[in-house]
């Protein structure tokens, strides 16, 4: 089958490393260095079509981001490498920048929610989250690296308490695409499940493809108004098709990623507007998926403290 991603370590480990660096260099005063470094990182996470003139100004047609806190944070660090602000501390806002993005890309906050399990081995630690009841509807696996044995019991498992099931999180359990098919048939007859989180992991545009076939048919992903597919292998936009479908099931919604232009920038006219899904946010900055994303604002207000 497809290996999706195959071997080595996921690319978040990459990312994380890259970030870490950039803030090293932005310490030492090698600010050009730190620029070209981010654009590496830019393109690691599929944003190197723009210009730069375009990640500071926003004029860059960004419409379906399958991760736009990472896209935000991203503009954010270029904007003070670029364009260094003399007053204030620059410094102390690229380390909270660079913080916020370590956070975001990475499992940390993941594992901060299994209290007690963390010591664990990871096989103790599934058995202990499948076993009993989901807590609060959630079946939270994410940070847990993953066999295709495991995912037989998370199958199983799914198949039993499937009908109070409204969230799985799978975010760094190492899945590849076909991990990914291996579950999709138990995970697309979850009656009830509205979120599922898949980032972090070895994905790649392959399995983008049968997840937007499965959403063609209504009675798959009865209620699902998210899947996270941030932080892959190659997945950087997603394509019209799965949006559509996602928001055919939740048609109140209206809060998918998607980021309409100005109309000041190249990029502008019909064709851009023809792309766009929906019109949530004038102001041209991305739209979080409207639920209480784990690892969006609240990664967010964490990584601040």
């Amino acid at each position: 089958g497809r290996a999706g991603g195959g071997a080595g370590l996921p690319p978040y480990h990459r990312r994380v490393g890259m970030v870490q660096e950039l803030l090293r260099m932005v310490r030492q005063g090698r600010r050009e260095e730190a620029g070209t470094l981010l654009q590496h990182l830019r393109q690691d996470l599929g944003m190197e079509s723009t210009s730069l003139d375009d990640v500071l100004y926003r004029y860059a047609s960004f419409r379906n981001l399958v991760d736009p806190i990472t896209h935000d944070l991203i503009i954010s660090l270029a904007r003070y490498i670029h364009c260094p602000k003399p007053e204030g501390d620059a410094l102390g806002a690229m380390e909270k920048l660079c913080r916020q993005l370590t956070y975001h890309l990475s499992p940390h906050s993941q594992w901060r929610r299994h209290r007690g399990l963390v010591k664990r081995k990871p096989q103790a630690c599934l058995k202990a989250l499948l076993a009993g009841s989901p807590p609060d509807n959630t079946v939270d696996l994410s940070g847990i690296p993953l066999t295709s044995r495991d995912l037989e019991r998370v199958t199983s498992y799914l198949q039993r308490c499937g009908e109070q099931v409204d969230s799985v999180e799978l975010g760094f359990t190492g899945l590849t695409d076909d991990m990914v098919l291996q579950l999709l048939p138990a995970l697309s007859t979850l009656p009830r499940l509205t979120t599922l989180a898949l980032n972090g992991n070895r994905l790649t545009r392959a399995v983008l493809r049968d997840l937007t076939d499965t959403l063609k048919d209504p009675s798959k992903f009865p209620n699902v108004t998210w899947i996270d597919l941030g932080n892959n292998v190659d997945i950087f936009s997603l394509p019209q098709p799965f949006l559509l479908s996602l928001r055919k099931r939740s048609p109140k919604q209206g809060h998918l990623p998607t980021i309409l232009e100005l109309g000041e920038g190249p990029g502008s006219g019909e064709e851009a507007r023809e792309g766009t899904v929906d019109q949530e946010d004038p102001g041209g900055g991305p739209v979080a998926p409207d639920r209480d994303h784990h690892d969006g604002k609240e990664t967010i207000a964490a990584a601040q403290t």
